[in-house]
């Protein structure tokens, strides 16, 4: 079963080995825009939470399915954190995938991302690292020495491990057949804006860029950062 949308998990007959095998991720923060001409730093990966052997019982499990966070405008200092995603019912204790923290808005003093299940990379000269989940995320990245925005952390490292403004990765699962990469962070904008796009994270994290790069689409990952903001640019990424 694949859920990309609020649903119900019902079990009426319990087989000889009554568990499951259960991947839950949250939805994806937005990335940061760039006020004052500022880059926006890159959103955190919405938390990851894996298992096997989960035991069920024969009742029906309440699943609901967070969304990213949704991209700003060039100019605004709003900062969109993904939704959670849980597994619920009550002869469990519930499982609850914390949404991811938005992009730190280009601001020096008031940048900082947002903590979530990653946590949101820090807009333009901001140092803060905003943390991420327990055993569901990484921290984001502070902001570079040329200026770049902070990478948002991902499931599998923080942001800016690959390079200054990177989305830290994500994982990969083969929980649906084959491989595929899930909750990476988005990547932070670049200083300035005619400088190269900082490149999309594995896992689905949008690139940091003057154009709107959206976290993957039912990847839980995050929206890439605005680069220094001029009026041609559009909104920040939205999380997937």
């Amino acid at each position: 079963h694949k859920f990309t949308g609020d649903g119900t998990f019902e079990i009426t007959t319990l087989g000889t080995d009554a568990v499951v095998e259960y991947l839950v991720v949250a939805g994806g923060g937005a990335g940061g825009g760039a006020p004052a001409t500022r880059a926006g730093g890159g959103g955190g990966a919405g938390g990851y939470l894996a298992a096997t052997g989960f035991a069920v019982t024969a009742v029906a499990y309440t699943v609901t399915v967070g969304a990213g966070g949704a991209g700003v405008a060039v100019s605004s200092t709003t900062q969109n954190d993904g939704a959670n995603s849980l597994i619920s019912h009550a002869s469990i204790t519930d499982i609850i995938s914390i949404g991811g923290g938005a992009g730190g808005k280009g601001n020096p003093s008031t940048g900082a991302g947002s903590t979530g299940g990653s946590g949101g990379g820090s807009g333009h000269s901001n140092t803060t690292t905003a943390a991420g989940e327990a055993n569901q995320g990484f921290a984001g990245g502070s902001s570079g020495s040329n200026w770049q925005a902070g990478g948002g952390g991902g499931a599998s490292e923080v942001g800016n491990t690959d390079g200054s403004g990177h989305g830290g990765d994500g994982l990969n699962s083969s929980i649906t057949g084959s491989p595929v990469p899930r909750a990476g962070g988005g990547s932070g904008g670049n200083n300035p804006d005619t400088a190269p796009d900082i490149p999309a994270s594995l896992g689905g994290g949008g690139a940091g860029g003057p154009q709107n790069s959206h976290g993957t689409v039912n990847t839980g990952s995050g929206g890439g950062g605005e680069h220094t903001g001029t009026s041609s640019q559009t909104d920040s990424g939205n999380g997937g």
